[in-house]
């Protein structure tokens, strides 16, 4: 298996292998076995911990970076690092919009917004121009994260949106009226490629992937950034990827590690140094509709989420 490589600007090129068939070589030598447990200035990413700056004080506010958290394979943790990448730049000050773009609702579900109960969603923002976006967006429980909430009736536009002009650019035109308002707009996307995903990579500056660190995750991700290239060179010149994000990571497991040692040399600096670990803490985040940074945060869950937002801020 492989996938492009990456050069300058996040763009790819050429192929790199994406197996983890151990490699002999790598056994003989001792590599491949993980980061040294004792050595600190390795990460868990098996690569020393680049120096990340605190996030300067801002005097004020936009326009927004758009970010489209993306990955075509369902729970490798997108709707979770959307909730609480928002939440911990919020801490840091940003003013964060976080669109839930998925017809499952499961963004506004994770922060206490029942779907089924909402009389106007970002359907209405997108399908009729009646529709007002600030009177969809609400706040949320997190100072400075607002919400523009998702039901089923999103998964009725990518039907509809077939026969429109510009189709692909519909998210766009629903988020421009607001992004000077916020720093960060943070996009959750369906797990597919869909009409809606080229939707969200169209109004996106940057795409942020997170990829679990088991072996089936990988296999998408070939397909995955071909798609954001054919996005880059049709609608979307200025897009990017912004960063892999290893979540679901098990330290304990060579697994794990082997996958992670894979992802680290196929994509080089784009993965971020920030890894998010298995915890039980994150299910029940979306029980009580909070984020760990409020539901838990001291957690190691908040901390990894934290130092996320101190790289997406940095980058």
């Amino acid at each position: 298996m492989s996938t492009p490589q990456p050069s300058a600007g996040g763009r790819y090129r050429g192929a790199v292998d994406l197996s983890i068939t151990p490699d002999t070589s790598e056994i003989a030598s001792g590599d491949g076995m993980g980061p040294d447990p004792n050595d600190a200035n390795i990460g868990p990413t098996g690569r020393p911990r680049r120096h990340i700056p605190e996030p300067a004080v801002l005097d004020a506010h936009g326009p927004a970076s758009v970010l489209a958290m993306c990955n075509q394979k369902g729970g490798v943790g997108k709707t979770t690092s959307t909730i609480n990448l928002g939440a911990a730049l919020a801490e840091y000050g940003r003013k964060v919009l976080l669109v839930d773009f998925d017809p499952q609702g499961a963004l506004s579900v994770g922060l206490g917004v029942q779907p089924h109960q909402l009389e106007q969603t970002i359907y209405n923002v997108i399908m009729e121009r009646s529709a007002e976006l600030r009177d969809v967006i609400r706040s949320t429980s997190v100072a400075g994260m607002d919400l523009l909430p998702s039901n089923i009736d999103l998964s009725a536009a990518e039907v509809q949106l077939v026969a429109e002009v510009g189709r692909e650019q519909a998210l766009e035109r629903a988020l421009r009226p607001v992004r000077a308002e916020y720093d960060f707009v943070l996009i959750d996307c369906q797990p597919s490629l869909g009409l809606l995903t080229v939707n969200a990579l169209a109004a996106a500056h940057g795409v942020m992937i997170p990829l679990e660190c088991e072996f089936f995750s990988l296999r998408g991700v070939a397909l995955l950034i071909d798609t954001i290239e054919k996005v880059r060179e049709r609608l979307n010149p200025d897009l990017e990827i912004s960063g892999i994000l290893a979540t679901m990571f098990d330290p304990r497991t060579l697994h794990s590690r082997e996958v992670m040692s894979r992802v680290v040399d196929a994509f080089g600096d784009i993965v971020f140094d920030s890894v998010i670990n298995r915890t039980v803490r994150f299910p029940e985040t979306t029980v009580a509709g909070e984020p760990i940074t409020r539901w838990a945060p001291r957690s190691s869950g908040s901390k990894a989420y934290r130092s996320l937002a101190r790289e997406v801020i940095a980058r």
